[in-house]
C-alpha cells in the first residue's frame, strides 16, 4: 500500500513555492511507494466540503519551478485553528476545526504533512505537531524573517524587482531633480529595503529597526542637490516609522485575516518633508505584490529546490516536529520551537547597515 504525504502552502504567495512543490514530487518519484498530494489553499482544502485535494505527479509539476505562485492555491485567512463562521446576527466568529482536521488526513490516508509557509504557518504547524500530527515545515516569506535560516527562498527574488525598481526610478529622478521615494514591503524587517538600497544606490535607507529623525533624512537630501539641482533616491520599509511615532497601518476589516495592513508610509514620509520645510519636488512609488510575485530568480529557485529535497527526506528519516532550514553552507532541520521562537531582525550594529553607513547611505540616526 502506497504511503501518502500531504503538502499544503499558506500565507502570502511566494516565489519558488511551485520549486518547493516540484522538489518535493520528484524527490518522492525515486521512491516507490509514495503518493504526494497538495491542499488546495493551505488546510482548507482538507476543511472545505467536499474536500479539494489534488494528486501530484511528475506530469503535473513539469516546468512549474519557473513559475510564480503556487499551483495550489495559498491563503492567510483562518486556519484550522481559527476557522471563520458566520454567527446568527451576521457578525463573523472563530472555531477551532484542529481535531476535525486530523480525523479528515486520517480517513484521508495521509501519513505525513508537509506545510510550506512562514512564520504563522510554522506556529500553525507546532500546534498540529503537538495535537500529534507528522508534520514537517518549510520556511517561505519574502520578508526573510524567520531566524532560525540564513535566508528563506523568496527573500532575493523580492531583493531584485526591488532593486530594478530603484534602478528606474534614479533616471527618471536625475532627469527631474526630484525626491524619489520607494516603499517595499517586508513588515516588521527591513532587509528588502536594505538590500535594495544597497545594492541600487539609493541615498536614504529607513527601516522598522531603525526608527528615523526627518531632520537628519532632510540634511541628506540637501546634500544631493546644487542650486536646485540634484536627486534623491529615499527607499522606505512598510515598516519603517520616526523617532518616537509608529507605524502607517490599518486593522484589516477582510474576514479571517489578522494581520495589520500596513502601507502608506511613503505617502506619510513625504508629508513629513514637506511640513519640514523641504521644497523640492518630491514623489512617492509604492512597489507593493510586484515583489512577490512573477518568475523566481535562479537562487530561489535553487534554495527552494534543496528546502523540497530535504523535507521530503525528513519524511523518510521521520523528523517530524521539525522545519527545514539553510545554514551556510548546509540544508538542515530545526525543532519547529526554535524557528518560531524569535523573528529573524536587522541588527542595527550589523555589518551590512555598517556597509550601507560607510557608502554615504542615510538611515535616518
Amino acid at each position: 500500500m502506497r504511503k501518502r504525504v500531504l503538502l499544503a502552502t499558506g500565507g502570502g504567495d511566494c516565489p519558488g513555492l511551485n520549486a518547493v512543490i516540484r522538489a518535493i514530487v520528484l524527490r518522492a518519484a525515486r521512491e516507490r511507494d509514495w503518493e504526494i498530494v497538495g491542499s488546495i489553499n493551505a488546510f482548507d482544502g482538507v476543511l472545505n466540503e467536499p474536500n479539494e485535494i489534488v494528486v501530484l505527479t511528475e506530469k503535473e509539476v513539469a516546468g512549474v519551478h519557473i513559475r510564480g505562485g503556487t499551483i495550489i492555491g495559498t491563503t492567510n485567512k483562518g486556519g484550522p485553528f481559527a476557522w471563520p463562521i458566520k454567527n446568527p446576527d451576521g457578525t463573523w466568529g472563530e472555531a477551532d476545526r484542529s481535531d476535525e482536521m486530523l480525523r479528515r488526513l486520517q480517513y484521508l490516508g495521509v501519513d505525513a504533512v508537509i506545510n510550506i509557509g512562514g512564520d504563522g504557518s510554522q506556529r500553525i504547524s507546532q500546534k498540529l505537531f503537538e495535537k500529534g500530527l507528522n508534520i514537517i515545515g518549510v520556511p517561505k516569506t519574502i520578508d526573510n524573517d524567520l531566524l532560525a535560516t540564513d535566508f528563506t527562498f523568496g527573500f532575493q527574488t523580492a531583493v531584485q524587482e526591488a532593486t530594478t525598481a530603484v534602478d528606474k526610478l534614479i533616471t527618471t529622478a536625475a532627469s527631474h531633480n526630484r525626491v524619489l521615494v520607494l516603499e517595499v514591503m517586508g513588515r516588521y524587517a527591513g532587509w528588502i529595503a536594505l538590500h535594495s538600497a544597497v545594492a541600487g544606490g539609493a541615498d536614504v535607507c529607513l527601516i522598522p529597526e531603525i526608527p528615523y529623525d526627518i531632520n537628519l533624512v532632510m540634511d541628506k537630501i540637501y546634500s544631493r542637490f546644487h542650486r536646485g539641482r540634484g536627486y534623491a533616491i529615499i527607499v522606505i520599509a512598510e515598516g519603517a516609522k520616526p523617532m518616537g511615532g509608529e507605524m502607517v497601518f490599518e486593522k484589516s476589516t477582510e474576514v479571517g485575516y489578522e494581520n495589520l495592513r500596513l502601507g502608506g508610509v511613503a505617502s506619510k514620509l513625504i508629508h513629513e518633508l514637506k511640513t519640514a520645510g523641504l521644497e523640492t519636488d518630491m514623489r512617492e512609488t509604492v512597489l507593493g505584490h510586484l515583489q512577490r510575485g512573477g518568475t523566481p530568480i535562479a537562487y530561489d529557485r535553487v534554495l527552494a529546490t534543496q528546502f523540497g529535497a530535504k523535507a521530503f527526506e525528513m519524511v523518510l528519516q521521520r523528523e517530524y516536529g521539525k522545519m527545514v532550514a539553510y545554514r551556510h553552507p548546509n540544508i538542515v532541520s530545526v525543532s519547529f520551537t526554535e524557528a518560531i521562537s524569535q523573528p529573524n531582525f536587522v541588527d542595527p550594529t550589523s555589518d551590512l547597515v555598517a556597509t550601507a553607513r560607510g557608502i554615504g547611505i542615510c538611515m535616518g540616526d
